[in-house]
C-alpha cells in the first residue's frame, strides 16, 4: 500500500507562488502516473494536472494551464507543483494520487481512475 505526503500549502497574496510537493513511499513510484487534484469547500473534486509514469508526458486542466507545471522526480519518489500567478479562485485542498495502473498509456483525469491519495494540502490565495 503506497503512502502519500502532500507539502508546501500555505497563504499566499494573489499573483504569488507556491510549489507543493508529494512524497511517496514504497519502490514502484516510477511505474505510475501521477496527479494532482483539488477540492474548494461545497464543490466536487476536480483535476489540476498530471505526469505520466516516465514523465515525458504532462496535462493540466485548462483553468490552470500557462500557471502551474506538474513534475517528478523518480529517484526520490516525488512529484511537485509549481503554481504561479495565482488566484483567489485556485484556494482549495490539493490533493496528490497514484493511477490505478502501472506504466498506464492514457491518463485520465477521473479522480476514479486514481486509486491512492494523500490527506491534502491547504492551498489559500488571498485578493
Amino acid at each position: 500500500q503506497v503512502q502519500l505526503v502532500e507539502s508546501g500549502g500555505g497563504l499566499v497574496q494573489a499573483g504569488g507562488s507556491l510549489r507543493l510537493s508529494c512524497a511517496a513511499s514504497g519502490r514502484t513510484f516510477s511505474d505510475y502516473a501521477m496527479g494532482w487534484f483539488r477540492q474548494a469547500p461545497g464543490k466536487d473534486r476536480e483535476f489540476v494536472a498530471a505526469t505520466s509514469w516516465s514523465g515525458g508526458s504532462t496535462y493540466y486542466a485548462d483553468s490552470v494551464k500557462g500557471r502551474f507545471t506538474i513534475s517528478r522526480d523518480n529517484a526520490k519518489n516525488t512529484v511537485y507543483l509549481q503554481m504561479n500567478s495565482l488566484k483567489p479562485e485556485d484556494t482549495a485542498v490539493y490533493y496528490c494520487a497514484r493511477e490505478r495502473r502501472p506504466r498506464s498509456l492514457v491518463i485520465s483525469p477521473s479522480p476514479a481512475d486514481f486509486g491512492s491519495w494523500g490527506q491534502g494540502t491547504q492551498v489559500t490565495v488571498s485578493a
